[in-house]
């Protein structure tokens, strides 16, 4: 038994100083680091729009509906801010109606008055602030239009339609984010006031008032120039 544990220790004092060199002679290698995108939010971009408006107040009826459209802008970053300047304008079935009797010739007749909106659109800054590096939160606002048409109706004595263009502002915010590459997902709130205007001037002047409008607003867009890069 003496024998056979000396000679397994013999073993052992010839094989360790074997595998010691074997170890030192092994380079330490790292694990290569994955690169990181970057996203330069600076540039050209256009997209499409779409969303839903209804009008502010309390009374009733209070125009409402959607729209869908298109958008352009540009971007600057400088470090973790991101500001530009975007145009957007949308098709639009926002509206309301209301019915009921006038006297007309002794008679009670049903008069219909309707308010929609054919489209609509801004011209706004923004700023905003990168909450990650794919990921804007910002602030907009600037100017704000409208196309809105009124009708007047009373079968089979009177029928009347007139278009007023509305110009006003716009304040908001939002969020943008990319999802892939020169693609990005925005979500948006607007509030737009516009101004009062005259229809039927020739007739009977009517003055709308002053028309104050909430939207919400999804969009997508596409940034020319490519805009991931990969860093180490």
């Amino acid at each position: 038994m003496k024998k056979v544990l000396l000679a397994s220790a013999c073993l052992f004092a010839l094989a360790a100083p074997a595998s010691a060199a074997d170890l030192a002679a092994r380079p330490y290698t790292k694990a290569p680091i994955a690169p990181a995108a970057v996203y330069n939010w600076t540039g050209f971009y256009l997209g499409v729009v779409g969303g839903g408006a209804w009008e502010s107040g309390s009374g009733d009826p209070r125009m409402q509906g959607g729209f869908v459209g298109g958008t352009a802008g540009y971007n600057w970053q400088t470090g973790s801010v991101v500001f530009g300047i975007e145009a957007d304008g949308a098709w639009a079935d926002v509206n309301a109606s209301a019915t009921g009797p006038v006297a007309f010739g002794g008679a009670i007749i049903p008069l219909t008055v309707s308010s929609r909106i054919d489209a609509l659109g801004t011209v706004r800054g923004r700023i905003g602030w990168l909450a990650s590096p794919s990921v804007l939160l910002y602030a907009t606002g600037g100017y704000a239009w409208i196309d809105n048409k009124i009708s007047v109706s009373a079968p089979p004595v009177l029928s009347l339609s007139e278009s007023q263009f509305h110009s006003g502002w716009t304040v908001g915010a939002g969020v943008e984010a990319f999802f892939a590459p020169q693609w990005s997902i925005k979500g948006e709130y607007l509030y737009r006031s516009l101004g009062g205007e005259t229809y039927f001037s020739g007739v009977f002047p009517v003055n709308t008032g002053t028309l104050n409008l909430h939207t919400v607003q999804v969009g997508v867009n596409y940034h020319f120039g490519g805009p991931v890069v990969a860093k180490y």
